[in-house]
Order: C-alpha cells, then sequence, then structure tokens
C-alpha cells in the first residue's frame, strides 16, 4: 500500500538499519578518512554494527578501505551519484533559456524530459501563451512509444537493446494512431534516428502533436529529450519538417551546453 505522503519522516516509516547506514555514510562524508573505532565512537554504535554497515556500503562501491592509512574513506560510486544529480540540475538550468528561446520561435509549448523506465518524466516546461495549447507539468509521465521525446530517446538505443525493450512490453494502445506493434515502432523510429527528431502524431492524445529530439551528454550519452507540442490545426503535417529543424537546432544547442556534440 502507498504510503499517504512521500514526505511522512514518522518513526513508523524509517528503516532503521537503512538509517544507520546512512549515519555512517553522511559522517564519512565529513571526514578524509576515519578508522573503524573512531566511526563506531562518533556514532555510538558498536564496532561491530559499523563494521557490517561498512562491508555492506563497500559491496555498493559508496565506501572504499585504504589498507596502507588503514581507513575508510566515501567510494567512486558516491561521486557517480552525485554527478548524475548534478548533470540532472544542470540540465533543467540550462535548458530554461533554450526551451524559451525554442517557444518564441515555434509558438508552441516546448518540453523538456528524461526516460524513467518506460516511461518519459517531464522535468520541464515552458508555456505558450495560445489559449489552447500543450500542457505536461513537471512529474507528468507519458509512455515512452507514444510520445514523441520517448521515440526521440528509444531512437537511439542499439539495436538490440530496443529488441529487448520491445520484447519485455506490452505497447498498450491509446489511439488509433499509437504504433503497438513492435516492427512499425521499429521502422518509425529508424526514420527518427536518421533525420534527427521523432514525431507523435496523435499516438497519445487525438488532436495533439508533439515533435521532439534526443539531448546528449559530454560522453555522448543520451540524457533527455526536448519538444514542441500543439494542436493538430496550429501543429499540422506540413509544417513538421520546419518544426522539427527548431526543435533540432534546440536539442543540440542543449547538448553543446552540457558539453556534448
Amino acid at each position: 500500500r502507498r504510503p499517504r505522503d512521500w514526505d511522512d519522516k514518522t518513526a513508523q516509516n524509517t528503516i532503521k538499519s537503512l538509517d544507520r547506514a546512512m549515519q555512517v555514510f553522511e559522517h564519512l562524508s565529513t571526514t578524509r578518512g576515519a578508522t573503524l573505532s573512531e566511526i563506531a565512537a562518533d556514532l555510538d554504535q558498536s564496532p561491530a554494527t559499523i563494521y557490517r554497515i561498512l562491508v555492506t556500503l563497500q559491496g555498493r562501491g559508496l565506501v572504499e578501505f585504504d589498507p596502507v592509512e588503514q581507513v575508510w574513506q566515501i567510494g567512486v560510486q558516491a561521486f557517480v551519484i552525485g554527478a548524475r544529480y548534478l548533470r540532472r540540475t544542470s540540465l533543467v538550468d540550462r535548458a530554461r533559456p533554450i526551451m524559451r528561446e525554442l517557444m518564441e520561435d515555434t509558438g508552441e509549448t516546448a518540453n523538456l524530459g528524461i526516460a524513467r523506465g518506460a516511461s518519459v518524466l517531464f522535468v520541464s516546461q515552458v508555456e505558450t501563451n495560445a489559449s489552447i495549447r500543450a500542457f505536461f507539468p513537471p512529474g507528468t509521465l507519458s509512455p515512452l512509444h507514444a510520445s514523441g521525446i520517448g521515440k526521440a530517446l528509444l531512437s537511439q538505443m542499439e539495436d538490440n537493446a530496443l529488441k529487448r525493450f520491445l520484447a519485455r512490453r506490452n505497447l498498450e494502445r491509446f489511439t488509433e494512431n499509437t504504433l503497438c506493434d513492435p516492427s512499425a515502432l521499429t521502422a518509425d523510429l529508424q526514420t527518427s534516428r536518421t533525420r534527427g527528431y521523432a514525431v507523435d502524431d496523435e499516438e497519445k492524445n487525438l488532436g495533439m502533436r508533439c515533435i521532439a529530439a534526443p539531448v546528449f551528454d559530454a560522453t555522448g550519452e543520451t540524457v533527455a529529450g526536448i519538444s514542441v507540442s500543439g494542436p493538430t490545426s496550429r501543429v499540422s503535417r506540413d509544417q513538421t519538417d520546419t518544426l522539427g529543424q527548431s526543435v533540432l537546432a534546440a536539442a543540440r544547442a542543449l547538448s553543446e551546453a552540457l558539453g556534448g556534440a
């Protein structure tokens, strides 16, 4: 059963062993390294308990043991996780001016989303002033196979990885245009990869069209997708390529801002 409030910090919702592990982890982050006995004394815990916690964290790469100095210290994986957080916040901050320019250039709502399992998680939006407009507030989820950003992200997957992904998924139909057949979706994704942008042609919501392109970081990894969405009365098929080029330019600008190509 889902808790009433994910921010609820009452004792009944706390896992004590995990809380102790986090105390050890946070304590180590304030030092340049500490011995087992020092950590146990500082946290008022038995050395045996602290040792089990340290070995568990070590198994995840979150802490390391220096056999020369005989001290425990923060591990490389802690940096990796922190870097992911910084990259995410940097992504949204750096995307805002680019999204605003994209919205002003196209007259349609600009969106930013990232992959979350089989869904797109929208993390930022710059709305158009038009009375009829797309609305995907931050936190909204949409299926990868039936959204512009989702298809832009899928188009960058390696062929074998994409086959495995599609084999494990039941591609739900939302409209008569939803691509539920893996072969048809794969062909559409290949087209998207070739031209650089993907099109959601009323595949999630009738009357709405979306054009999206992938965003890359400094390592060449696909980290997000940027798009414009609007009613089909304004975003017509005849305008697809023109809007696609604008979205592609915005995606390239954001990729460059993140250190990508």
